[in-house]
């Protein structure tokens, strides 16, 4: 693995600060794109690209974490980056302390958010998505065996290049290692990939919930977000798995991902 900043683990410099010393800052993620109060970079540095995520400026306390759970999470980050080198995520290349926390250097990837390209993914043909989504049920079977649960998976955790047909998946930064208990009610993510016990408190949040999310994720990218049967486009025997992966108690779903994973890849025809 490259390290971008050889034999550096600290800096006393700000991120901004330090990457523009050492490289090319070509663009920034901050408040103006997103509102999880992370600052991230990209920075290009001896004719390559990367992407570097912070937790954003310690004094800043606008978003819904304040900066010492921002720094939790990215910990967190680097903990499933380690555990995992599935082709689906971005390289970690390394990870320096600044006077802003910790700074996480990832390859850059070349594609577009799908959330914010979803009528073109929706356009690809019916070969294309599916093997879109098989990769990321891919992923989250390798993540699960390595006991992660998914946590605030949306279309906006995914980039797709049009032009290669690759997919990575980003931002994995508040998935759980093992099952937990939802503390919150109404939990963080998106309602469209969210499961009936992400609403409710006291509710067990299991590989049952991954096995969830990964069904709406082909309900959001292969139909019109719903369950029904006329938009989907893949085959009776795909709807069937995802209507079950699907079911409103944990129990009626399948148990695991990697269950869920074999029933997908069991009926694909293309």
């Amino acid at each position: 693995m490259i390290k971008p900043f050889p034999s550096l683990q600290r800096v006393e410099l700000d991120p901004a600060t330090f990457l523009s010393e050492r490289g090319e800052i070509f663009t920034v993620f901050d408040e103006r794109t997103q509102d999880s109060g992370n600052v991230s970079y990209g920075v290009e540095l001896d004719a390559r690209r990367y992407f570097v995520k912070t937790a954003g400026r310690p004094d800043d306390n606008t978003s819904y974490l304040d900066h010492t759970g921002r720094v939790s999470l990215l910990r967190n980050a680097v903990k499933l980056a380690e555990s995992s080198d599935h082709r689906a995520l971005p390289n970690l290349h390394q990870v320096v302390e600044s006077a802003w926390g910790p700074m996480l250097v990832y390859d850059w990837v070349e594609g577009e958010l799908i959330r914010s390209s979803i009528d073109r993914v929706r356009r690809l043909t019916v070969s294309e998505v599916g093997h879109l989504v098989t990769e990321v049920y891919d992923l989250h079977r390798e993540l699960a065996r390595l006991g992660w649960v998914a946590n605030d998976f949306y279309d906006g955790a995914m980039i797709y290049d049009f032009r290669s047909r690759r997919v990575h998946v980003i931002d994995l930064d508040s998935y759980h290692m093992g099952s937990f208990t939802n503390r919150m009610g109404r939990m963080f993510g998106s309602s469209r990939f969210m499961a009936p016990e992400e609403f409710e408190l006291g509710a067990t949040i299991d590989e049952r919930t991954t096995v969830f999310t990964m069904g709406r994720t082909a309900a959001v990218l292969m139909s019109d977000n719903s369950l029904e049967r006329e938009p989907f486009r893949g085959s009776d025997r795909q709807y069937e798995v995802i209507v079950r992966s699907c079911a409103e108690d944990p129990d009626d779903r399948f148990q695991t991902v990697a269950e869920m994973y074999a029933a997908w890849v069991g009926v694909q025809d293309y």
